[in-house]
């Protein structure tokens, strides 16, 4: 068996481990399960490292379950949390079940001799009655072993709900179930649920007088101290309706030099030597950004795709570097608008373009000022050379804009070298 624990170690990943689980785990394949809280449609990279985990057990010759919380998400965990949160419909949650399966379908194997298996807890507690899981569950733990857990603790002042209270038992209860009917005996999860997971073992030691074990991962930081997997938009989802392939690419190619040393252990497959081999040439040569195309690029084509990262690759050039009308003109619309998103734009008619009798007029009067407040200021600027359309320098001021529109739809004015403006035509 490879080691699995050690794995982790030497990727900054384990935070807590129950005394045995490294033997265990040495002894025999063994079955393991992470639960994943489908309060939304999509995982977000905040989810990467327990499915990361889920990974390197695999490949360490272990046995994985992707749990997907339908039950526990319509309870609500009140771990890390300051706040009860809203909760949300059956039929709202089994949508969610049903995107983060298909997500979770992309990472894990589920053939061989160690095949994944997806379960949701939804299929054992949909009959449960609660009578009788007061009786054949709450009995076993204490008032006083619950109340003494963290995630309780920090909520008793601000308040926590029956509900939210229970989490832990309901939690509890899954790594039983999984114990009695898929011989699973290790929980893996972020540090925040350490006092779930050992909720569980107490559970299963208790009713089932079996041995079961905990490990937990560290919670991922950044280095100046900013959240992990929030940029200025919100979340960074592995859903491309959400987050474009192009903005994923661009999260990961811009993290700093401390960051995405660390990343590149935690959300990789590259081996201890290749990653020694990256940071080597990162630090030979700092200003190629090495360590930062290398975390980007596998990460980018594990969660979307290879096309994916060769058209991110693609619109970040036609962004920051030197490209041509032909490269603009085979960028799909959502691409185009993720690489351009937040840059000034403009809306005119087709009947406007087409009446504009010169590039000037255009790109003065027509688009409202938008690039350039006067025609004075645009003919000047055109004949030094410093105006593209498509990006294809303009060369006469005087000239009847005849450009090829982008997806049939946009223009992409460009003003000196950092200046993009884009004017949206619309049939009116």
């Amino acid at each position: 068996m490879k080691n699995f624990v050690e794995e982790l170690r030497w990727r900054g990943m384990l935070h807590d481990i129950m005394p045995g689980t490294e033997e265990q785990l040495m002894k025999e394949s063994t079955s393991g399960y992470i639960g994943f809280d489908p309060t939304a449609d999509s995982l977000h990279i905040g989810h990467l490292t327990q499915i990361m985990t889920l990974l390197h057990f695999q490949r360490a010759g272990h046995k994985p379950f992707a749990l997907v919380g339908g039950a526990t998400g319509m309870v609500g965990d009140p771990s890390g949390k300051s706040a009860e949160r809203n909760l949300l419909s059956e039929d709202v949650l089994r949508h969610n079940v049903d995107c983060v399966k298909k997500q979770l379908e992309k990472f894990l194997d589920f053939s061989g001799s160690n095949a994944a298996e997806m379960v949701n807890n939804y299929d054992w507690f949909r009959e449960f009655k609660f009578l009788d899981f007061i009786r054949d569950v709450g009995k076993h733990i204490t008032v006083n072993y619950m109340m003494s857990k963290d995630s309780v603790q920090k909520r008793l002042e601000t308040g926590l709900s029956f509900t939210e209270f229970t989490y832990q038992l309901v939690q509890g209860y899954d790594f039983y179930w999984l114990y009695e009917n898929k011989k699973c005996k290790l929980q893996m999860g972020g540090s925040d649920q350490w006092g779930n997971i050992v909720t569980g073992t107490e559970l299963i030691r208790r009713k089932a007088d079996g041995d079961a074990y905990a490990l937990t991962t560290r919670l991922i930081t950044k280095a100046d101290g900013t959240k992990f997997g929030k940029s200025e938009g919100g979340n960074i989802w592995l859903d491309t309706k959400k987050t474009s392939p192009y903005k994923f690419y661009q999260y990961w190619l811009n993290v700093s030099d401390k960051d995405a040393a660390n990343f590149i252990k935690i959300f990789t497959h590259f081996t201890k030597e290749e990653i020694d081999g990256i940071i080597q040439e990162h630090t030979t040569a700092p200003h190629l950004r090495k360590l930062q195309s290398a975390l980007a690029k596998d990460i980018t084509i594990r969660v979307h795709s290879q096309l994916d990262y060769e058209s991110a690759v693609k619109a970040s050039n036609i962004l920051f570097g030197n490209s041509t009308t032909e490269e603009l003109q085979s960028l799909d619309e959502d691409t185009l608008l993720a690489v351009f998103e937040g840059v000034p734009q403009t809306t005119i008619a087709r009947r406007e373009l087409e009446n504009t009798p010169t590039v000037t007029d255009l790109l003065s009067t027509v688009t409202k000022g938008l690039v350039f407040a006067s025609k004075g200021e645009a003919r000047k600027m055109i004949q030094g050379g410093g105006v593209s359309i498509n990006k294809e320098k303009v060369e006469d001021a005087n000239g009847k804009p005849e450009v090829k529109l982008l997806q049939n739809k946009y223009l992409l004015a460009q003003k000196g070298k950092k200046n993009y403006y884009l004017i949206v035509v619309e049939e009116q």
